[in-house]
């Protein structure tokens, strides 16, 4: 399992699960290529939706995809769970609000905006954090109920054969800044009977300026997806399958491809 499948935690299930790891995941995450997940996300649009100027991301985590696509001219609203996730984007915006891009706390398996969008967006395995299939048809509901006649859904998953094939394994992730070094150490346990992977993180904040040193357990359970799947969501929820590709490079996928895009379009 490479280090750009890490993903984000499972705040579909619990805000509480990003109580202490909230504060950390701009500097665990420093090192994402953001700008370059946005040219590829741009890619998409133009290719299936190129008059789309409204986007709408489910789980917009400290809203940096959601700032990207702003500069590039797109008017963007995040939905996000965490409210400490929701303050820390809130608190990069330029002006008060309204402003764009609009983070709103909630949950992407029940809000309701009452507006519609161009494009729906779930970046960084999003669905992934739906565990159970009422989670996943939830979350399909709400992007379908929110997108204008025509628009377009994208979003990247878990894909089962690479975890079956690769298997999750340890990984030890190390950052800093002036303030504080964290160790990350995420220890995967994989559930095949039901398609999830229990991805515990044990977590060490040293703090430099105090010489101290703070640490705390997160349980963050992923589910994976086959493709057959999610051509069965996408139908019964009245989703077309526009393109299904290998996540930054749009390549076919293959058993060893960790992230999956997959774009759907509404009747």
């Amino acid at each position: 399992m490479t280090e750009n499948n890490d993903s984000k935690d499972n705040p579909k299930n619990s805000s509480a699960v990003f109580a202490d790891y909230a504060r950390y995941y701009d500097l665990l995450y420093r090192d994402k290529d953001y700008e370059g997940e946005v040219n590829y996300l741009e890619g998409l649009l133009r290719r299936f939706l190129p008059e789309a100027k409204t986007v709408l991301e489910l789980g917009s985590g400290t809203g940096i995809h959601a700032m990207h696509l702003v500069k590039r001219g797109y008017d963007v609203t995040g939905v996000e769970i965490s409210p400490t996730m929701i303050k820390i984007a809130s608190s990069k915006l330029k002006n008060k609000p309204p402003s764009n891009p609009l983070f709103i706390e909630g949950d992407i398996r029940n809000i309701r905006l009452n507006q519609t969008y161009d494009a729906v967006i779930a970046l960084f395995h999003v669905i992934s954090y739906q565990t159970t299939n009422a989670d996943v048809m939830a979350a399909f509901e709400t992007a379908r109920k929110h997108l204008t006649p025509g628009g377009i859904f994208i979003f990247d998953i878990w894909y089962g054969p690479a975890v079956l094939t690769e298997r999750p394994e340890v990984r030890i992730k190390r950052m800093g800044d002036d303030h504080v070094e964290i160790t990350r150490l995420a220890e995967p346990v994989l559930h095949p009977n039901e398609n999830l992977v229990d991805v515990n993180y044990h977590v060490f904040v040293r703090d430099l300026c105090a010489h101290s040193v703070n640490e705390f357990n997160e349980k963050h359970i992923m589910r994976y997806f086959f493709k057959p799947e999610i051509d069965l969501w996408a139908a019964v929820s009245d989703f077309t399958v526009e393109t299904a590709e290998e996540w930054l490079t749009a390549k076919p996928f293959s058993p060893t491809t960790w992230s999956v895009c997959f774009v759907l379009r509404t009747a």
